[in-house]
Parts: structure tokens; C-alpha cells; sequence
């Protein structure tokens, strides 16, 4: 999957509430999707791109969403050290036309997903699973998305919603807080069967 050429890349970058954490926006749609690579292994598998970024030591995880990279790097690294060289290089990297995902990534997501949950709902449940996730899709993901990170619905279980940050998201101060104080708060009003939201590392 590589990106449609338009005229030259542009490229800039976005504070996410992670400090550890940069968007890379460029103007290109590179994959419509979530691909959440936090592995070496992972990347060297599914994502050219994600696995050329882990060539760099400070880098420690790859987010790649719709026209964005998030990167996360190393805490013992700065920013203003290595922000130059990861522009440009991701600048050069789509100019190029390199491949950014490969093909089958979506469908073996799919399968590792639904052999994790391992779930089916029914009855009321089915129902109301149907209601958080439509929720979550669309009130809490376009604003996680901006952040430069994603959430997905996980499980529910008796009152319990599980859902797995993303991205920016993951091992950020903030989400806790975006977590209880805005989405479990909106959950909790709109689907009065939630008692808690709680959050896994995807």
C-alpha cells in the first residue's frame, strides 16, 4: 500500500499530550486505518516505514493513522535532538512512493483481534456492546485521533468496559484522566449499565 502522489510532500508536527510522543502530519493519506506497531518485530513483519523508523535507537514505537505517523521515542532522548532527522526522513520516505504497509495487514489484525476477545455477545449485551462501541466511534475516536493516538472497544463484562489506548495514548499521564473524567463520565450517562471504563495497553 503506498501513497497517491500530489505535487511535493509536506510536512509538520503536532504536540500530543504525550510528551513522549510527536504527530508527524503529512499531506498524504498513508493508510486508512490504525496500525499500532510497538514491536521491533512486529514492523519488520507488517510496515516498511514502521520498521525503517526503528532503525533509529530512540525510537520506541510507531502509530501510523489516516495522513499521520505518531511517534513515540526513548525518554533518555530530546526532542529538538532528533525531531529534524525523523522529518526529514519521513518526508523523503513518502516522497520516495516506499511502501507504507503490506498488503493482508488489515486481515491479520482482524484474526489476532477476534482470537484476543474471543467474545460473543448476546441478548442485551449484544445490544449493549453495539451501543458503547458506536459511541466510542464516534465521540471519543476522532478527538483521541487529533491527540495522535486511537481507542478501541475491548470487552464489556457486568458493567465493566475494557478498552485499549493507542499510540499517543498509551503510557500517557493524560489519558487516565481523559479516560475517567470524559469517556467513562459520557458512558456512564448515555449507557447507565456501565459502572467503569477501564483501560489496557494495546
Amino acid at each position: 500500500m503506498s501513497t497517491v502522489a500530489t505535487g511535493p510532500v509536506m510536512l509538520y508536527t503536532e504536540q500530543t499530550p504525550n510528551p513522549e510522543t510527536i504527530k508527524f502530519v503529512v499531506n498524504r493519506m498513508l493508510y486508512k486505518g490504525t496500525a499500532d506497531f510497538r514491536t521491533r518485530d512486529l514492523a519488520d513483519e507488517w510496515s516498511p516505514l514502521a520498521a525503517a523508523l526503528f532503525d533509529h535507537a530512540y525510537v520506541k514505537g510507531v502509530y501510523i493513522c489516516n495522513n499521520f505517523v505518531s511517534i513515540t521515542k526513548e525518554f533518555n532522548y530530546n526532542w529538538p535532538d532528533i525531531m529534524l532527522v525523523l522529518k526529514e526522513f519521513i518526508k523523503q520516505y513518502i516522497a520516495d512512493d516506499k511502501p507504507i504497509l503490506k498488503k493482508g495487514f488489515d486481515e491479520a489484525m482482524e484474526a489476532i483481534e477476534t482470537e484476543k476477545s474471543g467474545v460473543e455477545y448476546t441478548g442485551d449485551d449484544a445490544e449493549l456492546v453495539k451501543k458503547i462501541k458506536e459511541l466510542i466511534d464516534t465521540y471519543v475516536k476522532p478527538a483521541v485521533e487529533m491527540d495522535g493516538g486511537n481507542i478501541e472497544f475491548k470487552s464489556f463484562n457486568e458493567g465493566i468496559v475494557s478498552v485499549v489506548l493507542q499510540g499517543s495514548c498509551s503510557g500517557c499521564p493524560s489519558s487516565t484522566i481523559t479516560l475517567k473524567s470524559g469517556i467513562e463520565g459520557m458512558l456512564k450517562r448515555m449507557v447507565p449499565e456501565v459502572k467503569e471504563v477501564v483501560a489496557e495497553m494495546g
